[in-house]
């Protein structure tokens, strides 16, 4: 029987995964981010892969470390814990309420987009949204980009509504992260319903952050983006 995975394990793995090069690579992408180490985050996921079976209070303990990669893990492996397919609801619920507990230290789009659908989403099916319309009044704009990315779930069993709400409340933040949350989530609400998508944008485009704006018309015809940039403009 293999031991349970640790904190300590996982943050000695990673140790020996990092390199300079790679390090210097995140700059590019996080460069006010002093916190990694140089670790490919294929190599995190994979690691994470591994570690699915870890205790919350490990996961805790992952959350805690200054490495932005051990976050990465922790997140991660909270995503993958909480949507496979043999999760118990107790797990899950874990999973959860760790999640809105430390989201103090999900505190990057990374880290929301590693956990914001698959453990707060997936948990809320079922449920009141209520948790969102919390998160979405935060004053820390990392759990607004995970109110509106939280949607995600919804929209993957086809349902939009909590979406386009969602975006109604955020429409005028003014957090950059936050807009293109809104406006990715926007998008993929048109995939699953191009008219709730096409009656959204004709009642708000015009009111929009132009990046929130941009996001949300990517897949549609280039006439039709550009109908919409147009009024945005006006």
């Amino acid at each position: 029987m293999s031991p349970e995975p640790t904190a300590a394990a996982f943050q000695e793995e990673l140790a020996g995964l990092a390199s300079p090069e790679q390090r210097q690579k995140y700059t590019s992408y996080f460069p006010d981010d002093e916190s990694f180490i140089g670790v490919r985050m294929g190599d995190v996921f994979a690691l994470a892969g591994r570690s699915l079976a870890m205790p919350v209070d490990q996961i805790e303990e992952l959350l805690e470390s200054p490495v932005h990669e051990a976050r990465s893990g922790a997140c991660s492996i909270m995503g993958r814990a909480a949507q496979h397919r043999k999760v118990a609801a107790a797990r899950h619920r874990e999973l959860y309420d760790l999640y809105l507990r430390r989201h103090d230290r999900i505190d990057s789009w990374d880290l929301v987009d590693l956990g914001a659908h698959q453990v707060v989403g997936s948990w809320l099916l079922n449920k009141p949204r209520d948790p969102l319309d919390a998160l979405a009044a935060s004053s820390f704009w990392p759990e607004r980009r995970s109110a509106i990315v939280a949607t995600a779930a919804f929209i993957r069993h086809g349902e939009t509504a909590d979406t386009l709400r969602l975006a109604r409340i955020l429409l005028h933040d003014r957090n950059d992260f936050v807009q293109k949350g809104t406006g990715w989530m926007l998008r993929y609400a048109g995939d699953i319903d191009r008219g709730a998508l096409l009656g959204f944008l004709d009642e708000n485009a015009a009111d929009m952050p132009r990046v929130m704006l941009r996001y949300s018309i990517e897949k549609l015809d280039q006439p039709v983006r550009a109908g919409y940039l147009a009024a945005a403009r006006m």
